[in-house]
């Protein structure tokens, strides 16, 4: 065996061996799945959608950890709000004439939650039902009330 090739063998051994003592040492089997689902019907997604679009909720607020890079305000990611929110709460919140009464915002006022008490009932409903559908794993929902709650209140989470 030429001294080359004992090189890309031993690197070989080294990485092989690395990725083991890693899994074998990784209790928690969690790190690469992805935590968020939605129960929504594909209708209800397809409508809440048209209304997410529409009412330009991608603006602040990232869905399926997609956002638009170019914006930067700090509002809470949607994925898994419904673990942590109920759709009757979604819905009252949306229907508010005043977000900030139910929720506070540390916010500046341009990029506080505006109402949406101006669309129609039915969509707010639609908007609420997926909302609430968009679930997160137990093992992550932990992190997903920290992530909301540092978002809105600009504090470190404890437990």
């Amino acid at each position: 065996m030429k001294r080359g090739e004992k090189a890309v063998l031993f690197l070989i051994v080294f990485l092989v061996g690395a990725g083991m003592v890693r899994s074998f040492f990784n209790v928690e089997k969690h790190d690469h799945d992805i935590p968020f689902y939605s129960t929504a019907t594909p209708e209800v997604t397809r409508d809440a959608m048209d209304v997410y679009k529409k009412s330009g909720c991608k603006e602040c607020h990232s869905l399926w950890t997609m956002k638009n890079i170019l914006e930067s305000v700090p509002a809470p990611m949607m994925d898994g709000i419904g673990s942590l929110r109920s759709e009757a709460w979604l819905f009252d919140y949306l229907s508010s004439a005043n977000p900030q009464s139910i929720m506070p915002s540390r916010l500046k006022l341009e990029f506080r939650m505006p109402s949406y008490v101006s669309l129609s009932e039915r969509d707010r409903h639609t908007l609420a039902a997926y909302l609430a559908s968009l679930k997160v794993q137990d093992w992550y929902l932990e992190q997903t009330r920290k992530a909301e709650f540092e978002k809105l209140t600009g504090k470190e989470y404890k437990q």
